[in-house]
């Protein structure tokens, strides 16, 4: 039976086995999905033993996506412009090929709820490896303009620049911040310790669309602020998570599955329905 894994550390809290068993289920493919916890400096070693061992593909989850860019054999265009790696497919000639599935999952999520991106004024929050994942799958929809803010401004200038070629992307600070705002997207990891950055209030109306990359049980600290303030459409991102691993399982069986009754049951699983 064909073997996958997700290598992260941690990683036992991962959701991945079960969405992929419940995709592996519904297309009706004969694969197994472990998880793997390799300490930081033996990811290298542990994913050569994977394939070595007839592995056909993984994940890949903090803290190693970086890491795994530089041991894969090729990269998808994709996961060249991410810097990152969350995908990786052993092919049939015995190359290992490195992918990012992430922005992907993202616009997926953001259109399944029906957030228009063309032509609309995006700000995306944070300048870390998520945000960088999600910069040219976002610019590809045609965004009249997509504003990163940072705390520390000169990482979202670097960003800025290095996807600047792709479409109208640029660095503002939190204070030079100026609405309106069509969307705006969370990609710092705040939530995780119900923090939340430092975003001016002002700014959310209730015609603003609110996107949180985390997902809990129940709202993140930042989508509850911004219910506080008047926003009506809020997402966290358990359906990034459901349609970037349908966007795995798709590069490495071929076969695209579906995710709208997978979320549910990954819901219903997390005890959030």
């Amino acid at each position: 039976m064909d073997r996958y894994l997700v290598f992260g550390h941690p990683v036992r809290h991962s959701k991945s086995p079960f969405i992929h068993t419940l995709f592996a289920r519904q297309t009706q493919q004969e694969l197994e999905y472990g998880l793997a916890e390799p300490d930081v400096d033996e990811f290298a070693q542990a994913l050569r033993t994977f394939f070595d061992q007839g592995g056909k593909g993984c994940n890949v989850t903090v803290p190693f996506k970086e890491q795994a860019f530089t041991l894969v054999d090729c990269l998808s265009p994709r996961a060249k412009r991410a810097g990152a790696v969350n995908t990786i497919k052993l092919t049939d000639d015995g190359v290992l090929l490195g992918d990012n599935t992430d922005g992907a999952g993202l616009v997926a999520d953001l259109k399944s709820h029906g957030v228009t991106l063309a032509d609309s004024r995006i700000l995306l929050l944070g300048a870390g490896g998520a945000a960088r994942g999600s910069l040219a799958p976002l610019l590809a929809e045609l965004p009249s303009e997509l504003v990163i803010a940072n705390r520390t401004h000169t990482k979202a200038q670097q960003l800025a620049a290095e996807f600047h070629d792709l479409g109208p992307v640029t660095a503002q600070t939190y204070e030079q911040l100026a609405g309106p705002f069509d969307l705006v997207i969370n990609s710092t990891s705040a939530s995780l310790q119900g923090e939340l950055p430092p975003l001016a209030p002002a700014l959310i109306h209730t015609d603003i669309a609110i996107y949180d990359m985390m997902y809990g049980a129940s709202d993140t600290a930042f989508i509850c602020w911004a219910k506080q303030h008047g926003a009506r459409q809020t997402m966290d991102g358990l359906g990034m998570l459901v349609e970037q691993a349908a966007e795995a399982f798709t590069v490495w069986r071929g076969i695209r599955p579906g995710t709208k009754q997978v979320l549910r049951e990954l819901k219903r699983n997390l005890g959030v329905i």
